[in-house]
């Protein structure tokens, strides 16, 4: 069922339900005020009688024969007239008897002085009537035909309104879940012109202010993010693909070419060595792009513990000189940092900050005339900060502003081998374990990296 129908079906229900109570209290409230006015009416009735026989001036047979001839024509009042000690002196129809009068109604009319009651479909009243120094109990009863087919007239009326208008608010309600609904409909058709090559498209925003605003709005937001993770994935796919074509084109030259003819010995043995080369170059590539795989996982999908900087350091120098024996790291512990572990202490992922700070202390090196890095462990307020400094030839203002950038090679790319993964992926690291890191580097005048992690 769609959301347009249900809304007119549950309209209608809650207005109709309204509606029929709405002509419930109507027709209630309609009882009640009919009921008081002719008990009302049977009061004055009942005592203008009475009156006019106490007083003498009509005697009794004469209104016992108006009340009789009337009541084949309208619906008479009955009176009847007891003195105090319940005895009765005079009764309109003593054969009828409505009422049927009890010491104990007479003894209640007298604590009460006026009550008022039902018999069967009558109405009857019976009050205390003083008349020259005495009092007297009158009673009278009757039965209000004109009040009751008024209120018969208003159930046909309420009843002809609920069934005539029971549709006319459907139809009311239809038309306003598709008036409040059309605003949607229009969303959705042109979110439906949204695909991968027209993802550059938006929803259009008439009031930011309302909740299909706000739902445009958030639209339009994980539209922005959809496109820069399209691009970015096309982007990463086609530098992914440059970067391996190269080698595997070295590679499958290298075999062609020793596959022409045959070669001595040590020509093949230089033949392998740059094949191997080669291989080593993707696997050092294949190594970074599933690094960088694992960066652009969500922080509670990766295992975190608690981590010494220091000792991290100290492992990330042991890899990186048994690789590269020629380089030279220098590592700066202060002694603050020594008395409290805290201080030095991440919550983070052991082989992720080695990714990391191996790639930042290999730029250092490669970077510099000596191949030399300085690594400096501090702390300022909840940050652990660690300075990875060089004395090499620099960056440039392009450079700098493009170092994180993933693929991205610098102006200095002949001098260095790379693949533009290293700076982008410890980038993504450091992000992911909620610190933030930061270059300060001048042409000719060495690079210093700042890295700050809160610490435990």
């Amino acid at each position: 069922m769609k959301i347009r129908t249900a809304l007119t079906l549950k309209n209608t229900g809650i207005t109709a339900a309204a509606f029929l109570l709405c002509m419930l209290l109507i027709y209630l409230v309609s009882e009640q005020t009919r009921a008081k006015t002719f008990f009302r009416d049977l009061k004055s009735e009942g005592i203008t009688k009475a009156h006019l026989f106490l007083a003498d001036q009509v005697d009794a047979r004469t209104m016992q024969s108006i009340y009789l001839n009337n009541k084949k024509f309208i619906n008479e009042v009955e009176v009847a007239v007891y003195t105090t000690d319940f005895r009765m002196i005079y009764h309109d129809a003593i054969q009828n008897d409505i009422i049927k009068e009890t010491q104990e109604m007479i003894d209640d009319i007298l604590q009460k002085k006026e009550i008022e009651f039902h018999i069967g479909k009558y109405q009857g009243i019976g009050i205390v009537y003083p008349f020259d120094g005495k009092e007297y109990i009158v009673t009278a009863a009757a039965y209000d035909g004109y009040g009751y087919d008024n209120l018969v007239g208003l159930q046909k009326t309420l009843f002809g309104l609920f069934i005539v208008g029971l549709p006319l608010l459907f139809a009311a309600g239809y038309f306003l879940a598709r008036v409040s609904l059309q605003p949607i409909r229009n969303i959705v058709n042109e979110a439906e012109t949204i695909t991968v090559s027209r993802i550059d498209r938006r929803l259009p925003v008439k009031n930011e202010g309302d909740e299909l605003g706000e739902l445009s709005t958030a639209f339009n937001a994980l539209l922005d993010r959809l496109e820069i993770s399209f691009n970015s994935q096309r982007m990463f796919v086609s530098n992914v693909s440059h970067e391996l074509r190269t080698p595997l084109a070295a590679l499958i030259a290298e075999l062609d070419l020793s596959l022409q003819k045959e070669r001595t010995a040590e020509q093949y043995r230089c033949a392998m060595q740059n094949m191997l080369q080669d291989a080593r170059r993707m696997t050092r590539l294949i190594d970074g792009l599933l690094n960088l795989a694992k960066a652009d996982y969500r922080k509670e999908e990766i295992s975190m513990r608690d981590v010494r900087l220091d000792e991290l350091l100290l492992d990330v120098r042991e890899l990186i000189l048994r690789a590269h024996p020629e380089y030279s790291i220098e590592l700066l512990f202060g002694q603050e940092e020594a008395d409290d572990d805290r201080l030095i202490t991440v919550t983070g992922n052991p082989y992720l900050l080695n990714i990391a700070f191996s790639n930042l202390i290999e730029n250092n090196c490669k970077y510099s005339a000596n191949n030399s890095s300085t690594v400096q462990i501090s702390f300022w307020d909840k940050w652990t900060v660690v300075r990875l400094s060089d004395s090499g030839i620099g960056m440039s203002e392009i450079d700098k502003q493009h170092l994180f950038t993933l693929f991205y090679r610098g102006e200095d790319d002949k001098v260095v081998e790379g693949y533009g993964i290293g700076m982008a992926l410890s980038q993504k690291i450091i992000r992911l374990h909620g610190g933030d890191i930061a270059v300060h580097s001048e042409r000719g005048e060495g690079t210093t990296f700042v890295v700050e992690l809160p610490h435990v």
